[in-house]
C-alpha cells in the first residue's frame, strides 16, 4: 500500500513512520517495515536496530510534545498483504473523556468478572478509538492541534 507523502513523517532504511491515514485523532502513527514480511525474525539485524529508537521517539513526540497521557503501542496484522508494523496510539485526556462520556461503551464493564485494576484499561480505549476516530463518517471533534499540525511537529522530532 503507497502511503500519500503528506503522511510521512520519518524513514530511515527498514521502516517508514506515517501517520495513519484513515485516523481523524492527530498523532495517530503506524511504523511499518519496507522488507515485506510479518514476521520479526525475517528482518535484518539493521532493521531491528532501528525500529526501537523510531518507537521510542514516537512515544516521546505523542507523550511529551503533544500531551498524551498515554501512549499504546501494539502489533496487530493479521490482515493479509501488509508488512509487519505497529500502531502507536495517543490517548489523549480529551478522548479518555469522550470514552467516558458516551455510554455505549459502559457495556465494556459486563465482560468483566469483578473489578479491574483500573477504571478502564488499553483494550477499551484502543477499541474506542478505532471506531470513533478510524471507523466512523463523522467522528468526534479533537481539541490540539490538526493532524497536519501534528504531522509537522513529529517530523520535526523525528527526523532522522
Amino acid at each position: 500500500m503507497e502511503i500519500p507523502e503528506q503522511f510521512h513523517v520519518s524513514e530511515t532504511s527498514g521502516w517508514l513512520v506515517n501517520h495513519r491515514i484513515n485516523s481523524a485523532l492527530p498523532g495517530y502513527l503506524m511504523v511499518s517495515s519496507r522488507s515485506f514480511t510479518n514476521d520479526l525474525s525475517e528482518l535484518s539485524p539493521e532493521a531491528l536496530a532501528e525500529l526501537g529508537p523510531l518507537i521510542a521517539g514516537a512515544q516521546t513526540a505523542l507523550g511529551t510534545v503533544l500531551g498524551a497521557k498515554r501512549v499504546y503501542i501494539g502489533r496487530y496484522g493479521h490482515a493479509p498483504g501488509y508488512p509487519i508494523h505497529f500502531h502507536i496510539i495517543p490517548i489523549y485526556q480529551w478522548v479518555e473523556d469522550l470514552f467516558w462520556q458516551d455510554e455505549r461503551y459502559r457495556l465494556l464493564q459486563t465482560f468483566a468478572e469483578g473489578p479491574g485494576e483500573t477504571p478502564t484499561d488499553g483494550a477499551e480505549l484502543t477499541f474506542f478509538v478505532w471506531r470513533e476516530f478510524c471507523e466512523r463518517a463523522e467522528p468526534p471533534p479533537i481539541k490540539g492541534p490538526s493532524i497536519t499540525e501534528t504531522i509537522e511537529l513529529a517530523r520535526k522530532i523525528l527526523r532522522t
